[in-house]
């Protein structure tokens, strides 16, 4: 079995069958179809990701799952002749005609059209026939067709795609007024006027451009007609512009704000000083004008713990100790914007009342030792005897603390099963002694709770990270909003609360490519429980410099960033005939530049890791920008964050494995 081969029964088992499908066809056809042949040379090495990837055109070879997904639903007989609205690559035509007699496709791309005919004559696929054309208008000359399969978004059914089906014809198409209202269409024709219909999901796909789809927005204009204005200047007219983070005016913003509890404020990498000292300004104004009392990051608990402890006088100043971040990326939180930050709530707190001090947590899970360590400490000061037993049920995670990763991989073969239930048993515990434990101390009691519950949880993520890749980001964002939970139950449950984290974590995951993959986030969890009471703020960059490493554990490095992809938000933003800016989403200054912003477009993440020579790939996903987030903040060039000078312990990076 040669790497390709092995790739793909691993992409058949963990992103197909352990999704559910059961359709034996379907997997027989996938088994059959070389996906490498169907992706360019530079990115073949991502042929079997569980992702869509770039093509010609500014398109995507659609993810593989949800190739699978659609065939699956057409229902297809070995007899029947199928109808596909938008060739792309080639490659579901390849998977189609393993399935159904005859396959015929159409792609108004001529570049895509041309290409994937040669490809798919090369390969020997005899059965499939391509046509450049509008796929809304369909193939007339060869209807009706058995099956039909639409594989970008339409505002509605195509009415010739419905009249082109055979009486018992299934036809497949996305459909919805926006990308975060699309959902997987199935429609039966039973009779000659006579269809039913059924909804599959949610899903999330690129528009259907033609004359039954939407609009291009790229066409030329007919001469003699008067030119709409360009979405480039419409954000200018709809944003508010800025020189410089000190002289800007947050008056508006915080008025946008309202009276929201909770404001999310996102990052576009993980080591951008513009995306850290912006959040600060922010973060101080809504301390001082709003009484906001919270400050929660996407770091761990103990070591914002350390930060809380110094921020409220209790302890020297942790960062020029280097006793929290000692961890790769140390970069991420130990620099000197957060250090000037940290520094301004201990002067805030210092001359104000204990109730009204702010106080400083961490939301992530990735500090299995030193959770473990804590909640042992804590026991043995208030309760020798159960930090005994705590200390024995610890005892099969300790081998594994500094690399819990490898731990993960143990579990697979259920060696360690018996771990689960002995950190759930000391999380228990303590639980029950609520009352005992918290007389003496709540605040202590509450730090160790908090510990030995992101013990249970760690435990839980690197057990199922080697088979559910993506059940793993899913657990540890729904930890991070648990553990939100629990600050607001212990502190105040109408305190107002200030998130730090990157925008892949507080945009709301349903209006991007994440949620076809089946993944959530705390942004989306936010705004599912709090509605318009939360208020969500993405940030963005062209070109500059960023922090970042070359692979895990590795030395930090400045490295450019590469200026935009043309198929991107940040290259619309970077034609914006200004530098700097805050775009308003929620109340946009203009509703049409809203609507633009919506259609589904490349957005970039960077995060402890910034590959750029496979960005397209590494770092860009979909999003529909206008109901990712409330607002949007703009530099053109940033510069990177500046280290703290400090050891680095050798231990799991604090965002493995995504680095986001």
């Amino acid at each position: 079995m040669n790497r390709f081969e092995n790739l793909r029964k691993q992409m058949i088992d963990h992103q197909m069958v352990a999704r559910g499908l059961r359709d034996q066809s379907v997997i027989n056809a996938i088994s059959a179809v070389q996906r490498e042949e169907f992706i360019s040379k530079d990115l073949v090495e991502f042929a079997y990701t569980d992702s869509p990837l770039p093509i010609a055109a500014n398109q995507t070879i659609s993810q593989p799952y949800i190739v699978a997904l659609m065939t699956a639903a057409l229902e297809l007989k070995p007899d029947e002749r199928v109808l596909e609205v938008g060739t792309g690559s080639g490659y579901a035509a390849a998977v189609l005609s393993k399935i159904a007699k005859e396959v015929y496709t159409i792609e108004r791309h001529k570049i895509l059209a041309n290409t994937a005919r040669r490809r798919l004559e090369e390969l020997g696929y005899k059965n499939i026939q391509v046509l450049i054309g509008d796929g809304t208008l369909g193939w007339p000359e060869y209807a009706p067709f058995d099956a039909i399969v639409v594989t970008a978004g339409g505002p509605n059914v195509p009415e010739a795609l419905k009249q082109q089906m055979a009486i018992g014809g299934r036809l497949v198409i996305p459909v919805g007024s926006a990308l975060h209202a699309q959902k997987l269409i199935r429609i039966r024709r039973v009779g000659k006027n006579e269809y039913k219909e059924e909804d599959l999901g949610s899903v999330r796909f690129v528009p259907l451009i033609g004359a039954a789809g939407w609009e291009d927005e790229r066409a030329i204009k007919p001469a003699g007609k008067k030119t709409e204005e360009n979405l480039q200047e419409l954000v200018y007219k709809s944003s508010e512009h800025f020189a410089s983070i000190n002289h800007i005016n947050l008056n508006n913003l915080l008025k946008r704000i309202g009276d929201c509890r909770l404001v999310l404020l996102g990052e576009a990498s993980h080591g951008t000083a513009e995306f850290y000292e912006m959040r600060a300004r922010i973060t101080q104004e809504l301390i001082e004008k709003k009484d906001f009392s919270i400050v929660a990051v996407e770091a761990d608990w103990p070591d914002a713990t350390y930060i809380n402890h110094y921020i409220h006088g209790t302890a020297p100043d942790p960062l020029l100790e280097s006793k929290p971040f000692s961890r790769f990326p140390t970069w991420m939180w130990a620099n000197h914007s957060v250090h000037e930050f940290i520094r301004w709530l201990k002067k805030h707190n210092s001359v104000r009342p204990q109730s009204t001090k702010v106080n400083f947590y961490g939301l992530d899970l990735y500090s299995l030792y030193s959770s473990m360590e804590m909640v042992l400490s804590y026991l043995e000061k208030v309760d020798p005897e159960t930090a005994e037993v705590a200390r024995l049920r610890y005892g099969c995670l300790m081998p594994w603390a500094n690399n819990p990763e490898i731990y993960g991989q143990l579990t697979v073969t259920k060696q360690y099963r018996e771990c689960e239930k002995d950190v759930l048993v000391t999380l228990r515990d303590l639980l029950k002694k609520r009352l005992e434990y918290s007389f003496a101390d709540g605040e202590k009691f509450f730090n160790a709770t908090q510990n030995a519950r992101l013990v249970a949880n760690a435990e839980r993520y690197y057990r199922t990270m080697y088979y559910a890749e993506n059940n793993s980001w899913n657990q540890r964002d729904q930890h991070m909003f648990e553990t939100l939970q629990a600050v607001l139950e212990h502190k105040d449950q109408e305190a107002k609360v200030i998130i730090w984290e990157h925008n892949s974590h507080i945009g709301d995951a349903r209006a991007t490519q994440m949620s076809a993959r089946g993944e959530l986030n705390i942004g989306q969890l936010v705004r599912q429980k709090y509605g318009d009471n939360a208020y969500l703020i993405g940030f963005g960059t062209d070109h500059g410099t960023v922090a970042a490493a070359s692979e895990w554990g590795g030395p930090m490095e400045v490295k450019q960033i590469r200026p935009s992809n043309i198929d991107s938000y940040e290259h619309i933003f970077h034609e914006v005939r200004t530098d700097n800016f805050l775009l308003p989403l929620r109340k946009p200054l203009l509703e049409i530049t809203r609507n633009k912003l919506s259609a589904e477009r490349l957005e970039r993440a960077i995060g402890v890791i910034y590959q750029p020579e496979t960005e397209l790939q590494s770092h860009y996903f979909y999003a529909s920008l206008s109901h990712q987030f409330d607002e949007y903040i703009w530099f053109d060039e940033t510069r990177a964050v500046e280290p703290l000078a400090r050891g680095v312990t050798k231990d799991v990076p604090d965002t493995y494995p995504f680095g986001l």
